[in-house]
């Protein structure tokens, strides 16, 4: 009959190298550094269901570890410069309207709230908050 200490080990060895063979975002491979965790305690708790237990819990917090830590963060999309665009609506004070930029239309707020941008006028995109362009005049940065 197979010790439970080597049954961990050859679940851990295969687990790992299927990670190597249908690649899964470490899934499988958390899974059998799980099951190598599992393999020493199994040297000291002899109870098959506590092993397993322990094994998914372990497998677990490791999947979850895992994806903290090799997910990338997202960072928030900056506009970087003076970049331009043009209103396709009025945006009144303190209110949103809609902005020609990049050949698509945007939601758009004035970054004055005492602010009405009037439509077909020339914008700079100072900054962004979700899908919200915030915009100035250009007439108003440049004195025209």
């Amino acid at each position: 009959m197979f010790n439970a200490t080597l049954l961990w080990l050859i679940a851990g060895v295969i687990l790992c190298l299927m990670e190597l063979l249908f690649p899964t975002a470490f899934v499988e491979f958390m899974m059998g550094i799980a099951a190598f965790v599992v393999a020493l305690i199994s040297l000291i708790l002899p109870h098959s269901g506590l092993q397993i237990a322990l094994w998914m819990i372990f497998s677990t917090l490791l999947v979850l570890l895992s994806r903290r830590i090799f997910t990338p963060r997202r960072k928030s999309a900056t506009i970087e410069g003076k970049t331009e665009g043009e209103t396709l609506t009025e945006i009144p004070a303190g209110e949103t309207g809609r902005i020609l930029y990049e050949g698509n239309s945007w939601r758009g707020k004035c970054s004055e709230e005492s602010l009405a941008i009037a439509p077909k006028q020339k914008v700079y995109i100072v900054g962004r908050e979700g899908n919200t362009l915030i915009v100035l005049p250009k007439s108003l940065l440049e004195g025209e």
